[in-house]
């Protein structure tokens, strides 16, 4: 009787709001609906929260209708027992998931219930506002079928929920981190390509700079305009500190893959030193960036130097990532990378090595950012360089390695930074792209 009343409770959301013409929304709640026919502890979480928010839109509908039929003197008794009937399904059946009767219906995968709900949730959520916030369609889906936006937040909710489920443990998280980092990427390229070739759907409102990471910080210096993608890195450091870099940077997933080539082991031989390089860089960077404005270098002119950085980024993964098994660019070239390490600071987020560390090393043969040395690791805390990508927990027989966030336990911390970091990555596959 309680998945009847769910099902239907979503079926009637769904019509009201074809009734609307948003048939995004309409789409939304038929799958929903339709997810709700799993047993699933998260997709019972998912529901209680939608059903409720749709208890909510039912009351505040009703309160408009009996209000403008009172306005003009119109019958509205049998209408307020229509409207408070709707209200009242769909709070039943947002209380019927959390009750006992539906935490035995909705009683598998247990222990992710919570974090792949908070996945689904929040990535609907960042997805909602962005849509509602930026001033153009900014979702896909609406920039090809007016309206729609909503049945691609479903999908990419949906894709979310999923890369939770895959990252759960440690072993899970390091094999499917890179792989669903070469998916953004090459979604990302391949919209841009589209965009480029004349599809301009795919892009953004402004002025296109290259995909180089270097030209977030010179191009605005450049320009003396457009400080959308610093605004939205700086954002994103703030929020999941230098995970940026592991999980979220376009051009990272293919350092990382240039890395992993014949399955190498990082090098021990790498010279740290060369972490702090990227200092230099994007001195130089920003520097190259104010003279060609202030000599008024032409826009075609700096392309080609801004084209000329991106390929020597390119040849030092070829070359240099390939023959010692760790991502050398990110590490010692890229200078947001450096950026994204300080600015991490600032982050709430940490990695530590708990006291009973046996001190095995092993941590340090799966690290390719160079942050676990033997003096790293007798410190309690990874390096500089350090992008909470979260391979090392993985490899750690005694799981003392653990994320940490203030006042929250190890498990709980890294839930919740896995809940941003995942949802960042599903928003940003969902948008146009710059």
């Amino acid at each position: 009787m309680g998945i009847i009343c769910i099902v239907l409770s979503y079926i009637l959301l769904a019509a009201h709001a074809v009734r609307g013409g948003d048939w995004g929304l309409a789409v939304f709640m038929t799958g929903a609906a339709c997810l709700a026919l799993f047993r699933d502890r998260w997709v019972g979480y998912v529901s209680s929260v939608l059903l409720a928010c749709g208890a909510v839109v039912w009351l505040q509908w009703g309160s408009s209708l009996i209000g403008l039929r009172v306005a003009v003197g119109g019958p509205w008794v049998r209408l307020a027992f229509i409207m408070g009937m709707l209200f009242a399904l769909s709070l039943f059946s947002a209380a019927y998931c959390l009750s006992p009767a539906g935490r035995e219906r909705f009683d598998g995968n247990i222990e992710q219930g919570a974090f792949r709900a908070a996945v689904f949730l929040l990535t609907a959520l960042l997805l909602e506002i962005t849509r509602a916030r930026v001033p153009f369609p900014i979702v896909l889906a609406d920039r090809f079928f007016p309206g729609w936006g909503r049945a691609e937040i479903f999908l990419l909710a949906l894709y979310g929920s999923w890369v939770g489920g895959r990252m759960f443990s440690p072993d899970g998280a390091v094999r499917t981190r890179p792989v669903i980092w070469v998916i953004f990427s090459a979604v990302f390229f391949v919209q841009l390509g589209l965009g480029l070739s004349g599809l301009e759907q795919f892009l953004m409102t402004g002025r296109l700079h290259l995909p180089v990471p270097a030209l977030i910080a010179a191009g605005p210096v450049y320009r003396g305009s457009g400080f959308f993608m610093p605004i939205l890195f700086t954002v994103s450091v703030l929020l999941v500190g230098p995970a940026w870099c592991s999980h979220l940077c376009y051009i990272g997933a293919w350092d990382d893959r240039c890395s992993r080539v014949g399955h190498k082991k990082p090098s021990s031989s790498f010279p740290r030193k060369l972490i702090w390089l990227r200092m230099v860089l994007l001195a130089a960077v920003l520097s190259a960036a104010w003279f060609m404005r202030r000599a008024g270098v032409p826009g075609f002119a700096a392309l080609w130097w801004a084209a000329g950085f991106g390929l020597a980024g390119i040849f030092i993964m070829l070359y240099f990532s390939r023959r010692m098994g760790m991502m050398v660019h990110c590490t010692a070239f890229c200078p947001m990378g450096i950026v994204s390490n300080l600015l991490g600071r600032i982050s709430p987020w940490r990695m530590r090595i708990a006291e009973d560390c046996c001190k095995c090393f092993k941590c340090s043969r799966v690290c390719r950012y160079s942050a676990l040395s033997r003096q790293d690791i007798e410190s309690g805390r990874p390096g500089i360089s350090c992008t909470l990508c979260g391979d090392c927990l993985s490899v750690c027989p005694s799981s003392s390695i653990h994320y940490k966030l203030p006042f929250l336990s190890p498990a709980l911390s890294r839930n919740v930074f896995l809940v941003l970091v995942i949802a960042l990555h599903a928003l940003f596959m969902g948008v146009a792209r710059i």
